[in-house]
């Protein structure tokens, strides 16, 4: 499989054009904050001080876990179907949140197990019905992963807009996270499993045994897509292809929480340029997405205590992208407003 190549967006000499326009607006220096770091990294993304948001678009990709047979979440797995049909509707938080913040909104089959009768507002993408339970053979075989990926990005490809936000729904996918982030960056297991929909202690170290048992079958393999085959999802694999799309696209990239990130942090051994591109929107409630984001060295735009899924994040994030845009294109220079400025 092609992995798309990205570019890392290192600029001296655009850098620094746009800190001196972010540092020539009428404020004191520095006082916006985050928001005038994540203006600069969106004009070096697009490679412009002229920077701007068009057309944002929200991609969730949906697949069944086989490992759910472990009974390793509270819901039933037909909810990742009737979820399907909630987004479809309109009426999940994701869908809320993206009306409000004028997000198109792309629902991807990619691995649900149950067939939908073909509408206008779901893509079909599936590549089986719901990955193997990884306690017992790979989630996926290699081919099947690949193929996954390539339909994402071929999702993404066909986006017009410059921002993607990554969304997600399976249920029992929080375990394959788990794992993914476990092997992607040697923090200890109990470290990496948390509560998911709202497990018990008991049902957290019930989660934890059933990853160890995984682990003692498969061990690590050496290639961050067998990994990804071997533990993953479909869906999660299909975020880690749709974000390398997006930054190959030179778009921005919405990251959302613990499930997203465990997929960037499969995408990030193939391309770590990546990193350049992703907007991290927000720190999950669920146990060890803080110490994915430690691990990464980013800082989150928002805490909000969520733990939902879905890029209900990402949603949340976006006026604060929006605004950092905005403040660049149409705030008033010292010079244009007659605004003295600060004295050295």
């Amino acid at each position: 499989m092609q992995i798309p190549f990205i570019e890392p967006i290192a600029n001296p000499e655009l850098a620094n054009r746009l800190q001196a326009a972010i540092d020539n607006k009428t404020k004191p220096l520095g006082s916006l904050g985050k928001l005038e770091t994540l203006a600069r990294q969106i004009g070096l993304i697009q490679q412009t001080t002229d920077v701007q948001i068009t057309r944002p678009a929200m991609v969730i990709y949906a697949a069944d876990h086989g490992v759910t047979a472990e009974k390793i979440s509270l819901y039933p797995a037909c909810v990742t179907r009737q979820m399907v049909e909630n987004f479809l509707a309109g009426g999940a938080a994701s869908s809320v949140l993206a009306r409000q913040h004028g997000f198109e909104v792309h629902i991807v089959d990619g691995g649900v197990d149950h067939d939908f009768a073909p509408r206008p507002d779901l893509i079909d993408c599936k590549v089986r019905h719901g990955s193997r339970n990884f306690v017992h053979e790979p989630a996926m075989t290699r081919a099947e992963c690949e193929l996954a990926m390539q339909r994402a990005m071929a999702v993404v490809a066909g986006l017009c807009g410059n921002v993607v936000a990554f969304g997600e729904k399976g249920i029992g996918n929080t375990t394959p996270s788990a794992a993914l982030m476990h092997l992607m960056t040697d923090i200890p297991l109990a470290q990496c499993v948390g509560a998911g929909t709202g497990l018990s202690a008991a049902g957290i170290s019930h989660k934890q045994q059933v990853i160890e048992r995984a682990l003692a079958r498969h061990g690590r393999p050496p290639d961050p897509l067998d990994i990804m085959a071997c533990y993953g999802g479909i869906e999660i694999a299909m975020m880690a292809a749709g974000m390398l799309q997006a930054a190959a696209l030179r778009k921005v990239v919405l990251i959302d929480g613990f499930i997203a990130t465990s997929a960037l942090l499969v995408a990030l051994r193939l391309q770590p340029a990546l990193l350049d591109y992703c907007v991290f929107s927000h720190c999950s409630d669920e146990h060890g997405h803080a110490r994915m984001l430690s691990f990464l060295g980013v800082e989150p735009l928002l805490h909000l205590n969520l733990r939902l899924g879905e890029a209900t994040g990402c949603a949340l994030a976006l006026p604060y992208v929006r605004a950092a845009v905005n403040f660049l294109r149409e705030m008033a220079t010292f010079q244009s407003a007659a605004v003295s400025e600060a004295t050295p």
